[in-house]
């Protein structure tokens, strides 16, 4: 037994040392991963050999694990690609900016109508996609330019554009955080939708108007409308919802009629909405040159997931997640409660997706044990989770909106520092969600 725990702890402190070294010598989050993981396949390796028969075949690298680990994500990154890519289109053929163009002409007049509208159309690709920089991508510079008219300043700008991408990433049917922590817990992807539609939407329309505070310049329409692209002469209303009504239709048919439904999947979902913006788009698209820039700019984030896998697979093969999954489990409730709104977002900056099933596997698992609705703790975790991407070292879709934006100031003298209340509002709601996890469990479904 003590040199089971021996083995597994000499492992983890591998993995720890040599992700630190590789990030020192300024490689990638994905590479360090990667690489931790290779040497903490080949520590394991080596304490083997050492604790058995020498004779015996013991593979310094196990490549099948690596291979396995892999393609534990295979089925989210097809989503996270074919979703990435329906949005693109749909941007490209102008559906964005018709929707934005509408948004402005319609309440321009009415700022805090105005407000919500936009906080909504920044809520809309990150919860498709499941992920905040295909917001910043996509939205970002549109909502921009009309919080300008607004007279906002360029910082404020810039927090509410990265708020709201955060909280797309967390608003349902795509929320990557809860889908793997979920899949490593053996727990169906199923009820999350209302939790973290809910917590989602505070957090969005909290910053917004916290962040946009009171009008200090009228909207002028024409300057607003002056600011964003031009929309093709037939693109309509139709044009741009049938998409995504086609979309949320064969999703509902699915679990409407699910004996006498086939199971499509979401990626083939998001490729029949992408076929369905193709037909319906007022102008041609070239829908080459759109996979090709959707795949490059996706390449960072599928990567991640890759190695995600990987390192998972190796950390189970040595006992190291066990023992991670050990020592969460074992720390008292009062202590979590009051260090993991400190400790999730953090961990997001540094590890970014790995910290789902790296820690909120055994997080889960523990809040189960203790009797808490698992689906609504899980649910505030993977909400409390996305505010941490514009923290270090990665702090993707943080810089992901300075570099869109074209901001000026300071990252973090300004920019970091004007997001702090909204991410301390979004980690108090997903706290006292987690509390009171049990007495909200109405919210499934």
């Amino acid at each position: 037994m003590v040199h089971m725990f021996a083995h597994a702890e000499i492992v983890l402190v591998v993995i720890v040392v040599a992700f630190a070294i590789f990030k020192l010598l300024k490689l990638t989050t994905e590479l360090s991963m990667f690489l931790s993981a290779i040497v903490a396949a080949i520590a394991h390796s080596i304490l083997l050999r050492l604790a058995s028969d020498p004779r015996g075949i013991v593979p310094l690298i196990p490549v099948r694990h690596i291979v396995e680990g892999a393609f534990t994500y295979f089925d989210v990154c097809l989503i996270f690609l074919t979703a990435t890519f329906f949005m693109a289109l749909f941007r490209d053929s102008g559906g964005v900016a018709f929707i934005v163009r509408k948004i402005v002409s319609a309440f321009h007049t009415r700022r805090n109508l105005c407000l919500l509208f936009l906080t909504l159309v920044l809520l809309l690709p990150g919860a498709i996609t499941g992920s905040g920089a295909t917001t910043v991508l996509t939205v970002g510079a549109l909502v921009g330019s009309v919080l300008t008219s607004m007279g906002i300043d360029e910082t404020k700008r810039a927090a509410i554009i990265f708020m709201g991408a955060a909280m797309s990433a967390a608003a349902p049917p795509i929320n990557l955080w809860a889908m793997m922590a979920a899949a490593g817990a053996n727990m169906p992807y199923v009820g999350f939708g209302k939790p973290l539609l809910v917590l989602s939407l505070l957090g969005a329309l909290f910053s917004t108007y916290w962040l946009a505070g009171k009008a200090n310049k009228k909207l002028e329409l024409q300057e607003a409308l002056s600011m964003l692209p031009e929309v093709p002469e037939r693109q309509n209303w139709f044009r741009v919802g049938f998409p995504f009504v086609l979309l949320l239709a064969l999703i509902l048919a699915g679990r409407i009629w699910f004996f006498n439904m086939p199971v499509l999947g979401l990626p083939l979902l998001f490729m029949l909405a992408s076929l369905s913006v193709v037909i319906l788009s007022p102008k041609p698209l070239p829908i080459w040159q759109i996979a090709c820039s959707t795949v490059h700019s996706l390449l960072p984030l599928v990567g991640i997931m890759v190695v995600v896998g990987v390192l998972i697979q190796i950390m189970a093969l040595s006992g190291a997640r066990g023992l991670l999954s050990l020592l969460i489990v074992t720390l008292p409730l009062g202590v979590l409660y009051a260090t993991l709104f400190f400790i999730l977002p953090i961990s997001e900056g540094a590890l970014q997706y790995a910290v789902a099933p790296l820690i909120g596997v055994p997080l889960i698992m523990l809040f189960n044990m203790k009797g808490m609705d698992p689906v609504i703790a899980l649910s505030a975790m993977a909400v409390i989770w996305p505010i941490g991407d514009c923290l270090p070292p990665t702090a993707i879709v943080g810089r992901a909106t300075v570099i869109e934006l074209e901001y000026k100031g300071k990252y973090y003298g300004e920019f970091l520092k004007t997001c702090l209340i909204p991410m301390a509002f979004v980690a108090l709601i997903g706290t006292l969600f987690l509390i009171f996890s049990t007495n909200l469990s109405f919210l499934e479904g």
